[in-house]
């Protein structure tokens, strides 16, 4: 039977096609096992203001820890969680969905995480959840982790079942096809383009925004504005 497969590392609050992604495959790999990198999605995101855009970031320990991987990281303190949430409440509550999409999002930013991966998956399954996307959603660490970063992903895909690879169109310029050719796993790029605009605050419209940014202003009818969640 046909599966397909994506393989990605956790973010934070993520924007609207890590979503489709999900989406368009039947089980999605949350890639933490990979080493963490700093000034990156793991941990921050962006919101619009009537200034602009502005990053919401999780403060993390990372002093002397240069290898460590993304699943080991923690989170440093719990301040953040009520700055995050102050910053969410003067920037979206005029939106027509904010107190819905407040009343999940929330309690799992006031839960107490210690580690980023954890908040990540919590706050990723909760917008699936609301989207009514129902793709499985695992830990790269319930698996076997070979070493070669194609020859790594082309075995966990196989590992899971899949019988095709989903990757983001970056990845191109690393994954060799040759190694899921003989795999006979197929290989297929995500297409992120020619999303449509929907009603937003604050000027101008932007579309690398968090996922809470369309949540907040279109609530159920968020599927609309994407390309493989259905409504």
């Amino acid at each position: 039977m046909p599966k397909k497969v994506a393989i990605v590392q956790s973010n934070y609050l993520p924007w609207k096609g890590y979503f489709d992604l999900i989406a368009a495959v039947d089980e999605f790999i949350l890639y933490d096992d990979m080493q963490y990198t700093r000034r990156d999605w793991r941990n921050r995101n962006k919101i619009k203001t009537p200034q602009g855009t502005q990053w919401l970031t999780v403060p993390v320990l990372v002093k002397g820890k240069y290898h460590q991987s993304i699943r080991d990281t923690e989170i440093d303190g719990a301040a953040w969680a009520e700055d995050h949430w102050k910053t969410l409440t003067q920037n979206y509550r005029r939106a027509p969905y904010f107190d819905d999409i407040a009343m999940r999002f929330e309690p799992i930013l006031r839960a107490g995480n210690t580690h980023i991966s954890e908040l990540n998956r919590q706050l990723i399954e909760a917008v699936c959840d609301y989207l009514c996307i129902k793709t499985r959603i695992s830990w790269s660490w319930a698996y076997t982790l070979k070493d070669g970063k194609s020859e790594r992903l082309a075995d966990l895909c196989a590992q899971a079942g899949g019988t095709e690879y989903v990757s983001g169109p970056s990845a191109r310029d690393y994954i060799e096809p040759s190694v899921f050719e003989e795999r006979k796993i197929r290989l297929s790029w995500f297409d992120y383009e020619d999303y449509p605009e929907y009603p937003q605050l604050w000027g101008s419209f932007t579309h690398g925004v968090t996922i809470l940014d369309l949540l907040f202003n279109c609530g159920p009818d968020a599927p609309n504005y994407m390309r493989y969640v259905r409504a």
